[in-house]
């Protein structure tokens, strides 16, 4: 601990009491319901989070609980006195990240990790085009005949074989930052690319901004933008999580946009509440409220865009997995299912509990592998009961974790994102298929 801050306000001791211990958050909780014990429901952790602040407990006592909770703030939608449960758990693991001692390799291999890879545009490009050469080449086909992938460090060979075709770097490189709206300009708005996204779904990402400015948007992609800092926060990396801030509020600063859009949901929670890392009343604190008043989901642009006919009939069944960050952080719920009803020909079919996470939660499913799988073998149960063609997703991290689910069970489903769903419909702007009558 620093002699700075003490562990009770590193740890934002005094939320704590806000929560009465009531119980409303056990359904909602998904470690709750697969592990049904108390220390791994949210009223449990605060509970474990208020004794070892007044130093009753230790670190080390509450840190299995904190590190197997999801941070899917499903606990959030339900309580009934506004516990601020994501500020609570991302200062508990910053109090063990602060307290922890590491080995020189450890410390060597995270810096390279947070610092150096997923921050840099440069790296994230170096690791898809990596992954593309290794599809390309045929050496992944060869792993998986010679089961390989099935000695790969914290599973992630189960992962592997569920990633989408990498772009070329030809491909990758001919990206360009600067769109002009296919029909009349409605607003200007920049597209944030992320770091997961841009590595393993970059047709996504270029598919995002086709269908914006197809709908009327002009997109800008400003260079200066950085990783969102979430996978710093989950980890406890609490001031490396405001060095990513800062970047992306100054880069929104400097670009005249109604809008800084996002296709992933993980990405949009973390940039939303930007404001919270900041002291309130500080010049930091005022600049990132601006920044996140122009935070938007891709799905909340399209809505208000308004600007697209869908020419393409789906004779499919869908079903659709909510992003946790997205539903419990964002609020965005409505805007996807009304996207998907405007695609003629297709069924939406919900699940009967869509809300329960399926278990990706950023990086929970390769750290915490096996409790990752209860939970996503809970979801897949509810999904097969739809009876659909696709699971319809819009996270990175909820997408690969569909398609695993789908492969392990075998039922023949394919995971999509929804701006991939929304591209098959071939939608059109609305000015030129008025034109054409």
């Amino acid at each position: 601990m620093t002699e700075q801050i003490s562990l009770k306000e590193l740890m934002n001791y005094e939320k704590t009491f806000d929560c009465v211990q009531c119980g409303y958050c056990l359904p909602a909780c998904p470690t709750y319901e697969t592990m049904a014990s108390e220390k791994h429901s949210p009223r449990g952790r605060i509970q474990l989070m208020k004794l070892a602040a007044e130093e009753k407990i230790t670190l080390d006592d509450m840190e299995d609980s904190i590190n197997k909770c999801l941070g899917c703030m499903a606990c959030t939608t339900v309580c009934p006195t506004n516990v601020q449960y994501g500020s609570l758990l991302e200062g508990a693991k910053h109090a063990i990240e602060s307290s922890k001692s590491k080995s020189g390799v450890q410390k060597k291999t995270e810096k390279l990790l947070f610092d150096t890879l997923i921050p840099s545009t440069k790296g994230m490009n170096a690791l898809g085009n990596a992954t593309w050469l290794y599809q390309a080449t045929g050496l992944q086909k060869m792993a998986q005949k010679l089961k390989l992938t099935s000695i790969a460090p914290l599973h992630l060979g189960q992962f592997e074989r569920v990633l989408p075709p990498m772009p070329t770097p030809k491909e990758r490189k001919a990206r360009v930052s600067f769109m002009q709206a296919q029909q009349e300009e409605k607003m200007k708005v920049a597209f944030f690319t992320g770091c997961i996204m841009d590595s393993l779904f970059f047709t996504i990402n270029e598919q995002s901004m086709e269908l914006l400015t197809r709908a009327g948007a002009t997109v800008v992609v400003p260079e200066s933008q950085t990783c969102c800092g979430a996978l710093h926060a989950h980890a406890g990396r609490h001031e490396q999580a405001i060095v990513r801030a800062k970047q992306n509020i100054e880069m929104l600063e400097n670009e005249e946009v109604v809008y800084i859009v996002n296709n992933a949901g993980g990405c949009g929670a973390q940039m939303v509440q930007y404001d919270k890392l900041f002291e309130e009343g500080s010049d930091w604190h005022r600049r990132a409220l601006q920044f996140v008043e122009k935070v938007r989901d891709i799905t909340q642009v399209l809505v208000e865009l308004d600007g697209l006919d869908y020419t393409t009939s789906l004779q499919q069944t869908v079903t659709y997995q909510p992003s946790c960050h997205m539903s419990n952080v964002q609020r965005v719920v409505d805007e996807p299912k009304a996207l998907m009803k405007q695609i003629p020909g297709l069924r939406l079919q919900e699940m009967q509990d869509p809300h329960f996470c399926c278990g990706s939660a950023g990086i929970y499913n390769i750290v915490q592998y096996d409790e990752s799988m209860k939970i996503l073998d809970r979801k897949m149960s509810d999904v097969k009961e739809t009876e659909s063609s696709a699971i319809v997703t819009t996270n990175p991290g909820c997408l690969l974790q569909m398609k695993l689910g789908a492969e392990r069970e075998g039922t023949g489903q394919r995971g999509i994102h929804l701006v991939e769903l929304l591209m098959e419909a071939d939608p059109q702007p609305k000015k030129a298929k008025q034109e054409s009558l």
